[in-house]
């Protein structure tokens, strides 16, 4: 609290006039230029803290940063942020084991996007100070004596330093500045991230959520904006995964990790094929498994979506079979029960429509349920798989027959699964 700043809030407020009077643009009497580019630095640290040390080290573990950049990361967040390390990682993991189902801290798909964009960071403090949550999820995070004594203990007499610090440094336009520089983290992460994210944009992967990515609307968010990404390989370092698209986090960590400062433990790779297929043992099938975000795109671009525009060239104009081969990619990017009930109608009706758009959706609901099923041996989860490739290669199409191969290709994985 300031109070361990300053004897009172009297004698602050009469610091702050006495010191604005006579220094009304700070001790650096600075250009508006040069406090523009302050500003935007700053942000540019502060997004920087949350993406690299909070999410990406402390989260996930897919990078270790040096101890010198991680402590200047929680100095930075407890000065910019007030956050400890143990709340936000909490927070976050628990976010992804209740992706929209009751338990996300911040899910709009349960609390309305409007109450996420404007309040998240008031959801995010209601798990965050539950022991419950900071002991389940928070594990493995700084438990140090700055951790216990200052940064955890004294959550706001980071940002009651700033304040001071930005008066006198900045004068009357280190208020302007400290309101942007607080206002970082609940507009941008706990609004933007957390509400149009999971709203809003496109989607590369079949995730059972609603995540988005924003590219390049929210480039400056760090990388975060890559939402749908993150959540099909939450263990990995890089957020980017389709050309064009640029995660400035992973730009710093490619920086800093030639400078010896990170780390780099997990990063997701397109799958490894072979070039002749070969049978699928359980070893290529784990890699199957573990790549299924990528094996379900390929399905959806190499089998659903042609198996829909051979059907649909018979019957519509080259203008409407394209609309209408958009469409149902665009839906099929998420589950049914993700969809709008005008969306869902229409993914209904093409399914009534096309017979062989609606087989192939049946094999590809037939694959995805191996995979989430259950089983009491690897022995019948293979015989089962082996079962639906042979099924596959004798439905007569072409696509499926060629997805078979594709599927016959994958290469056992060495590195560690990203999951």
């Amino acid at each position: 609290m300031i109070r361990y700043i300053v004897p009172s809030w009297h004698l602050a407020e009469q610091f702050m006039a006495e010191f604005l009077y006579t220094y009304r643009y700070g001790l650096l009497d600075l250009s508006w230029w040069a406090y523009l580019l302050v500003t935007l630095l700053w942000m540019h640290i502060t997004l920087m803290g949350i993406t690299l040390w909070f999410h990406r080290d402390q989260a996930h573990r897919s990078i270790d940063l040096h101890p010198a950049l991680a402590h200047f990361f929680r100095f930075w967040l407890w000065l910019s942020t007030g956050a400890p390390t143990k709340e936000w990682v909490a927070v976050h993991r628990k976010h992804h084991a209740f992706c929209e189902q009751d338990g996300d801290p911040h899910s709009p798909k349960i609390f309305g996007l409007k109450k996420v964009l404007l309040e998240g960071a008031e959801l995010y403090m209601v798990d965050a100070h539950k022991a419950e949550v900071l002991e389940k999820y928070g594990k493995g995070t700084p438990d140090d004596w700055l951790e216990r004594n200052i940064y955890g203990r004294y959550t706001y007499s980071g940002i009651a330093l700033l304040v001071l610090f930005d008066i006198v440094m900045f004068g009357a336009p280190g208020i302007v500045m400290l309101s942007v520089q607080l206002l970082t983290m609940p507009v941008l992460a706990a609004g933007v991230i957390n509400g149009l994210c999971h709203a809003r944009g496109y989607r590369n992967f079949e995730t059972n959520d609603a995540s988005t990515n924003l590219w390049p609307v929210a480039i400056f968010v760090a990388g975060e904006e890559l939402h749908n990404n993150h959540h099909a390989f939450p263990t990995s370092a890089r957020f980017s995964l389709r050309r064009g698209e640029i995660d400035m986090g992973w730009l710093h960590i490619k920086v800093l990790s030639r400078l010896g400062l990170v780390k780099v433990r997990r990063v997701a790779q397109q799958p490894a094929l072979d070039e002749m297929p070969h049978p699928v043992d359980i070893d290529s099938l784990r890699a199957i498994m573990i790549n299924r975000m990528h094996v379900l795109r390929h399905f959806t671009n190499s089998v659903t979506l042609p198996a829909l525009q051979r059907e649909t060239s018979a019957t519509n104009g080259s203008g409407t079979q394209s609309r209408t081969v958009r469409t149902a990619a665009r839906l099929l990017r998420w589950q049914p029960d993700m969809l709008d009930p005008a969306s869902h109608d229409r993914l209904t009706q093409l399914i009534e429509n096309y017979p062989s758009f609606k087989m192939v959706l049946e094999y590809r609901n037939e694959l995805k349920g191996l995979w989430e099923g259950a089983y009491t041996s690897n022995e019948k989860l293979l015989a089962d798989f082996r079962e639906w490739c042979a099924k596959a290669e004798a439905s007569g199409i072409q696509g499926m027959k060629d997805f078979v191969e594709y599927l016959r290709s994958f290469r056992a994985m060495s590195e560690p699964a990203l999951g």
